[in-house]
C-alpha cells in the first residue's frame, strides 16, 4: 500500500496534541493515542465507553523502543522472532521507570504490547517518539471496525481523524499471551495457538474466561452486533439471518456465507463485516450454523459465543 504522507503528517500532528485518531492494523482498526499521555489515554476510554479496569494494548515500532518500558525474556524473544510484526500481543512486566500512563495499565505492573504489521501504522510509529495505545475502535462490547467506513458509522465526528489503510487483512483481534510467569493464552485471536505451541515445543494453557478481567477481550459480552444470536443452529427461524461457513448451492435472501470454500482464514476476515451487514438489515436475530472448533474456527466461535451474551 502506498503511504499518503499528508495523512501521516496530519495523524502525527493530532497525536502530538494528545488527540485520539483511528488507525489501521492488520487485525482490526484501532483507536490510538499517545501511550505516555494520561490526557490521551483517558480520551480513549471515554470515546469507547470502556471500563477503566480493562487495560489497553500498546503498539511499538521496534524492540529497542519496547525495552524502554518492559522487561523481555527468552520466551518472548522466541515468539517475537517468529511472529513479529504480526497478530500477537504479549503481556510483559513493566519497568518502574516506564513513562506508560497508569490509565493504560489500570495501575498494574504489567503491559500488553504488540508490533503491528500494517505498513501505514508501522510508518506512523516510526515518525513518533512514543508508542501508541490502540485498542479496537468500537463502542465497548460492540463490533470492531475492519475498515474506515465502519469507524465513521460508529463514531461519526467524535473521532477527529481516520488514518486510511484499506480493509484489515486478518479481520479479528490479536492473540494475547501472558509471559510474566508461565506462558498462558489470555485471548484467542488472529494467530493460531498451535503455531505458538510449535515454537515453544509445548501446549500453552488457556485462561480466556477468568473470574477477574486482566486482559482485553475477556468480558463475557463482547463483539456484539446488538442482535440476539443462536449458536449451532441447524436452520433459521422466520425473520432471522443465517450465517453459514461455506457457500452452498442453496442461496436464500437470509443466507450469509463467511467463505467460498470453507476457509477458516477467510471466514475470520469476513466475520465482523458480515455481522455488521446483518445489523444494518431488516433481520431481528441471527442464527449461526456450527463452525469447526479448530484453528481460527476456535477464535471465531469464541467471538460468536461472547456476542451471543447480548
Amino acid at each position: 500500500m502506498k503511504i499518503n504522507l499528508s495523512n501521516i503528517k496530519k495523524a502525527k500532528k493530532l497525536l502530538n496534541k494528545n488527540e485520539c485518531i483511528a488507525v489501521p492494523t492488520e487485525t482490526v482498526y484501532g483507536l490510538a493515542g499517545n501511550a505516555y499521555s494520561s490526557i490521551a489515554t483517558k480520551k480513549i476510554f471515554k470515546l469507547k465507553k470502556r471500563p477503566i479496569s480493562n487495560p489497553l494494548i500498546v503498539h511499538y515500532n521496534n524492540l529497542q523502543d519496547l525495552r524502554k518500558d518492559c522487561f523481555t525474556n527468552s520466551t518472548f524473544l522466541k515468539l517475537y522472532k517468529k511472529f513479529c510484526p504480526g497478530p500477537i500481543t504479549f503481556v510483559l512486566k513493566l519497568k518502574k521507570e516506564s513513562k506508560i500512563s497508569k490509565y493504560v495499565t489500570n495501575k498494574r505492573n504489567t503491559l500488553a504490547v504488540r508490533f503491528p504489521k500494517h505498513v501505514v501504522l508501522k510508518y506512523l510509529l516510526k515518525k513518533l517518539n512514543y508508542p501508541l495505545a490502540a485498542p479496537s475502535v468500537n463502542i465497548s462490547s460492540k463490533l470492531s471496525a475492519v475498515c474506515s467506513s465502519d469507524v465513521k458509522e460508529d463514531f461519526g465526528k467524535k473521532i477527529k481523524f481516520v488514518l486510511e489503510g484499506g480493509r484489515s487483512s486478518i479481520g479479528i483481534e490479536s492473540t494475547i499471551i501472558d509471559l510474566t510467569k508461565k506462558p498462558k493464552i489470555l485471548r484467542l485471536g488472529g494467530l493460531k495457538i498451535n503455531k505458538i505451541n510449535r515454537v515453544l515445543k509445548k501446549n500453552i494453557i488457556k485462561d480466556i474466561n477468568p473470574s477477574k478481567i486482566y486482559a482485553p477481550g475477556q468480558f463475557k459480552l463482547h463483539y456484539s452486533p446488538g442482535l440476539p444470536i443462536r449458536l449451532n443452529a441447524k436452520k433459521a427461524k422466520d425473520n432471522e439471518a443465517y450465517i453459514i461457513l461455506k457457500k452452498t448451492k442453496t442461496i436464500k435472501s437470509n443466507y450469509y456465507f463467511l467463505s467460498k470454500d470453507g476457509s477458516l482464514k477467510e471466514a475470520a476476515k469476513n466475520l465482523y463485516s458480515t455481522l455488521r451487514k446483518i445489523k444494518n438489515s431488516k433481520f431481528k436475530s441471527i442464527a449461526i450454523k456450527s463452525i469447526p472448533n479448530e484453528g481460527l474456527g476456535e477464535t471465531i466461535n469464541d467471538r460468536l459465543l461472547r456476542a451471543s451474551k447480548y
